[in-house]
Order: structure tokens, then sequence, then C-alpha cells
């Protein structure tokens, strides 16, 4: 069982959560139960299934979540994208979210690639 506060990438996980949720707030009121509500469950997912993956006993369990967070991560990249499209995010907004999603997914690879090549 692995700390997950201890992974660098949870910690940038978990930023983009929050500045998900800054931007996310000013979205049209009536977006609370759709784009809004899909982006923040999206981002809360990458976070919530590193941190599960670290309680779970084996590295192949480990890397499953870390897959499942990836999938999220990409979720988020689209739902982001759509959101600046439909003129909820600045293009400045959006490509500092961008460029923070890009990362966490660049950390998640490599981190898969790591539990990966120590079977």
């Amino acid at each position: 069982m692995k700390d997950f506060r201890r992974l660098q990438v949870w910690h940038k996980a978990h930023a983009l959560v929050l500045a998900v949720y800054r931007a996310s707030a000013k979205f049209p009121s009536d977006e609370r139960f759709g784009l809004t509500s899909q982006v923040r469950r999206a981002s809360v997912s990458i976070s919530a299934n590193i941190a599960e993956g670290c309680g779970r006993r084996t590295d192949d369990d480990f890397a499953r979540f870390l897959d499942y967070a990836m999938g999220s991560a990409s979720e988020v990249e689209y739902h982001l994208l759509l959101a600046r499209d439909l003129g909820f995010l600045g293009a400045e907004t959006h490509e500092r979210l961008h460029e923070q999603t890009t990362e966490v997914k660049r950390m998640l690879a490599s981190l898969l690639g790591k539990l990966r090549a120590d079977r």
C-alpha cells in the first residue's frame, strides 16, 4: 500500500481539480447539471483513481487505476475543449488548464511505464 500524497502526479492532479473548480464556477448556471458537473466529476476522478490505486495490494492493480485516471484526464481534456468552443472558457484559461492536463497525462504515462517495466 502506497501513500498517494507522496506522489507528485497526485499533487499535480489535485491542483488541476482545484483549477477546474475555479474555472467552471464561471460557467452559465444552466450548465450546473451539464458540462460543469461533467468536467468537475472527470477531474476529481483523476486524483481519486490515483488514490484508490495506491490502496490496492499489487502493482498490476495500481496500474489499472492509473489507466482509469488516464481515461478521466482525456475526458477532462475534451470537456475543456468543449467549454472553450462554447465560449465558457477564454483562450488563456483553456490553454493553462490544457497544459496542466497534458502534464498530468505525461506523468501518468511515465508512472505506468515504470510499473509495467518492473514486472
